[in-house]
């Protein structure tokens, strides 16, 4: 395990540049399983997930080129195998969305219980209701889940128990191979979503409704593949302005697009944030911050729960007191309690909703990274306190961040990576 050290106190300035959505690259490269035809993949992110991703197609067959670079070439010619390691599979949830594309392509999946952040409280329910809609069989199976579909998969009208993304994007996989057109209602509609669904027209499925909560997808006899360019990654572009903001710097991050960044933007603005939003960039300046009465979690285009860990620690250096309520997953802010250990007035009311009180000088303590944008948001901590801070299980922030420490020293930050 590696450990980054932080020296705090510095005002950040510079720019910064995000590479693709990484929540976006896990369903696309999963959706490269459905053709036997080559998939480009361009501007792809250099990070954890997307190696372990990468990992799991090559143990189903899949050859990859281009690997540690940003495109990606995958071809899927021959699929002997339902069934991805069970090892990686424990290191990643994006895991579960094979399973759409295993069942299109080989007619069954065997999957090992995914792992990745908060694995024990993020159910695959939705998922597995959507596939046995669509035609799949649930087999009783020792470990994991195992599914069967022998005569291949039929369309489906039904609605979603819930708008889980990944659920969304596992149906819609399954679906772009079923025959006939499948209606999914209550489906998530965030941007990576209507990535996946802009991949799949472009490989030979009809989708109507992109961008909408109901969705629309007639499924092609044979997917053929495609060039996809990913869009910029709007939660690690709105990560880095809050790290500008917290240590009063200047900071212009570069490729996200405004609308994506927009829900984010807005509450940083009601917190005084003094910042400019245009297409391509996002730039930050030194402002007086001011506490928000509350702010909540939502489905999008509500403000996302990828980014209350960061605003809960900008609310540390607020005038104030707010409200943050993220009622989609517990446990995301219990990891922000370590903040009371350097200063910061929290009372964390349950799981689900933290009151922060500011503005409170922050000091270096240590610390540990429980999921990556909790872990990136006690590094804005440490980098917003006075002396030396250590933040434990560095690996575990960058699955989601590429080049972390060199993108924090670029800005001026005193950071240190040590095994």
């Amino acid at each position: 395990m590696a450990y980054l050290v932080v020296r705090g106190g510095a005002r950040l300035s510079g720019e910064v540049a995000v590479d693709g959505n990484k929540n976006a690259a896990l369903p696309l490269l999963a959706a490269c399983l459905l053709t036997s035809e080559t998939c480009e993949l361009r501007n792809v992110p250099q990070i954890r997930d997307v190696s372990v991703m990468v990992e799991l197609l090559r143990s189903l067959g899949a050859t990859v080129e281009g690997v540690g670079t940003p495109t990606l070439r995958v071809t899927c010619a021959r699929i002997p195998s339902g069934s991805p390691d069970a090892t990686l599979v424990g290191r990643l949830r994006g895991s579960v969305m094979l399973m759409g594309s295993l069942l299109a392509r080989v007619g069954w999946a065997t999957l090992a219980e995914p792992g990745g952040d908060f694995s024990a409280r993020r159910s695959i329910s939705t998922h597995l209701r959507a596939l046995q809609a669509l035609g799949a069989r649930v087999i009783d199976h020792v470990v994991g889940h195992r599914l069967e579909a022998p005569t291949g998969l039929k369309a489906v009208s039904m609605y979603l128990p819930e708008a889980s993304v990944t659920g969304t994007e596992t149906a819609l996989m399954a679906a772009a191979a079923a025959e006939g057109t499948s209606e999914f209602r209550h489906a998530a509609c965030e941007p990576h979503v209507v990535e996946l669904c802009e991949m799949l027209t472009a490989m030979g499925a009809v989708v109507e409704g992109i961008g909408t909560s109901t969705l629309r997808i007639t499924g092609a006899r044979a997917l053929k593949g495609v060039v996809h360019t990913l869009r910029g990654d709007y939660i690690e572009a709105a990560s880095w302005g809050v790290v500008g903001a917290v240590t009063g710097g200047d900071v212009v991050v570069r490729g996200a697009r405004a609308l994506d960044l927009e829900p984010t933007v807005s509450v940083l603005a009601d917190m005084g944030l003094d910042c400019d939003l245009r297409d391509d960039e996002f730039v930050v300046r030194p402002s007086s911050l001011r506490a928000v009465k509350r702010i909540a979690t939502g489905l999008w285009p509500a403000f996302p729960s990828d980014i209350v860990s960061l605003v809960t620690v900008l609310a540390t250096q607020a005038e104030g007191q707010t409200l943050l309520h993220d009622w989609m997953y517990e446990l995301r802010l219990f990891a922000l309690e370590q903040l009371s250990s350097m200063g910061a007035d929290l009372f964390l009311c349950d799981s689900h909703r933290m009151i922060v009180s500011g503005k409170t000088p922050l000091r270096g303590r240590t610390l540990d990274s429980r999921d990556i944008r909790s872990g990136m948001a006690l590094i804005a901590a440490a980098l917003a306190a006075k002396g030396e801070s250590r933040v434990l299980e560095i690996e575990t922030v960058e699955r989601g961040y590429a080049h972390l420490v060199e993108r924090l020293r670029a800005l001026g930050a005193d950071v240190e990576r040590r095994d």
